[in-house]
Formats: structure tokens, C-alpha cells, sequence
């Protein structure tokens, strides 16, 4: 049936105020980003790296464990971060997490080290690979690797499609299942909360490191079994130790090179 030009000339007017309404919540959303990149821009105090990088020391882990450290470290991540505690182990949001040795480095375990680290909790989250799966499978660059070697996360621009999480082979990255907000138990004020239906993760902190300081995690640790540093920096202290001493990196062999490394001598 032919329309009338009436008829036309009403849909155009709408399309029109359409197309001017879509274009004034752009200039919205640009000034927005704007803002928030002016905000959160770098002061001359900010730490400087090419690679961050998180050295954690098993034994020493163990050890502020066993004279009762409270894992200050998960606590003062979850704070600040407004990580949700969700009773449901199916939908639990985890940033930085303890788990055995046998279910994070599978392809190492033998009776011999299976003994060795039987009773030692380690420590997980997210790995920052220097060649992320995550990052490639993004559809929306929500998830994207900044120019010191970490691996973010745009919670505006995550749409829930989760292929992030089924690229991940470490499992470092939650969904939200449910609004997270109602299980904060006491809101920072000074991060922003998560939504139903985006993913979520650790960021290194990336917004202490603009102030100049340390990973939360690393700060709180009280036997300072936390190492932070740039791994590109010869003499920083974590390239040094990794010198030194004996450590591993979860499922390395995948070639994703991973910028945490275990302690294990």
C-alpha cells in the first residue's frame, strides 16, 4: 500500500529527531569519557612502567597466613574495589582469590611437588598477559591492554557476551549474574560499582599506581609476600629477584606470558 505524503512527512520528522537525539546522547557519552579520562589522568607523582609485573612469594604467603594475617590482601582489594561478597559459589565475583596448587598448575603437578605444596595456599587473579586471549576476542574493545602492560576493563562498553571469560585460561574474570551492588557490605565511594551483567576483574589497581602508589593487595600484605614492579626495568626489584630465584607462571606453555610469577624456592 502507497503511503501518504502526509504520513511520509511525519516519519522523517521523527527520524530526523531521532537522529539528533542519538547524536546530542553521543556528544553526552564523548564529554563523558572525557571527563573521566581528565579525572583519572596520570599526576607527576604517578608510577612509571613499561610492564607491570607481581611477584608472590608462596612461602612468605604461608607464613603470614599461619601467624593469622586475616588475608589482608583479599580484604583491602575487595574494599576498594566494591568486589560483591555473593554467597552463591556460582555467581561469587573474585578479583584476587586463594585456591590449591594442584588446581592452578595442573600441567606441574606430580606426587613429589603435589607433597611439597599440599598444605601452602596460593594466590590468584588475573595474570596480565602480555599476549592476552581476552583481548583479542572482545567484540567491543571492553577489554583491552594499556600501554604499561595491563589489562583492563571498560565496565561501560561490556555488553555480557562473557567471550573474555571463555578465552581466559586462568578463570580471573567474573560475571555478574545479579546486581552486585545489594551485597556490598560498605561502598568506596571513590570507585565505581559493577552492574547486572557485565564482566569484571583485577586492573592492577591501575588507579593507585596514577597516585603513586602500590597494588592495594601488595600495601596490605603484612609479611610482604607481594612484589610489584616493571618487569622491563632491569633493576627493578621484581626483575632482579626473578633473577635469583626459582618461580613459575600458570599455564606459560599456552604462550600467553603471563607478568605474575610464583616463588617456589
Amino acid at each position: 500500500m502507497a503511503i501518504k505524503r502526509r504520513d511520509f512527512l511525519k516519519l522523517t520528522g521523527l527520524t530526523l529527531v531521532g537522529t539528533a537525539a542519538s547524536a546530542a546522547v553521543g556528544d553526552l557519552l564523548t564529554r563523558g569519557e572525557a571527563k573521566a579520562e581528565e579525572e583519572y589522568a596520570f599526576s607527576p607523582k604517578a608510577l612509571k612502567g613499561k610492564r607491570w609485573a607481581m611477584i608472590i612469594d608462596v612461602k612468605k604467603c604461608k607464613e603470614g597466613i599461619e601467624k593469622g594475617c586475616g588475608k589482608k590482601c583479599i580484604k583491602a582489594c575487595h574494599y576498594l574495589h566494591n568486589v560483591p561478597s555473593i554467597p552463591d559459589k556460582k555467581k561469587e565475583i573474585k578479583w584476587i582469590w586463594e585456591d590449591e596448587f594442584e588446581h592452578a598448575f595442573p600441567e606441574q603437578t606430580n606426587e613429589y611437588l603435589e607433597e611439597i605444596f599440599k598444605d601452602i595456599p596460593f594466590l590468584f587473579l588475573c595474570n596480565h598477559c602480555d599476549n592476552p586471549p581476552c583481548v583479542r576476542v572482545c567484540p567491543t574493545k571492553a577489554t583491552f591492554k594499556n600501554d604499561e602492560g595491563i589489562v583492563m576493563m571498560d565496565f561501560h562498553r561490556c555488553i555480557g557476551c562473557r567471550f573474555c571469560m571463555a578465552a581466559c585460561p586462568y578463570g580471573a574474570r567474573s560475571f555478574n549474574w545479579v546486581d552486585p551492588r545489594p551485597y556490598i557490605e560498605k561502598v568506596n565511594p571513590e570507585y565505581p560499582t559493577r552492574t547486572k551483567g557485565v564482566v569484571e576483574k583485577c586492573l592492577f589497581c591501575y588507579e593507585r599506581l596514577a597516585q603513586g602508589k602500590v597494588p592495594a593487595c601488595v600495601e596490605a600484605c603484612p609479611e610482604k609476600a607481594l612484589i610489584f614492579g616493571d618487569l622491563a626495568d632491569e633493576n627493578s626489584e621484581v626483575s632482579k629477584i626473578l633473577k635469583e630465584r626459582v618461580a613459575i607462571r600458570r599455564k606459560a606453555e599456552l604462550g600467553t606470558n603471563p607478568s605474575v610469577f610464583y616463588l617456589i624456592d
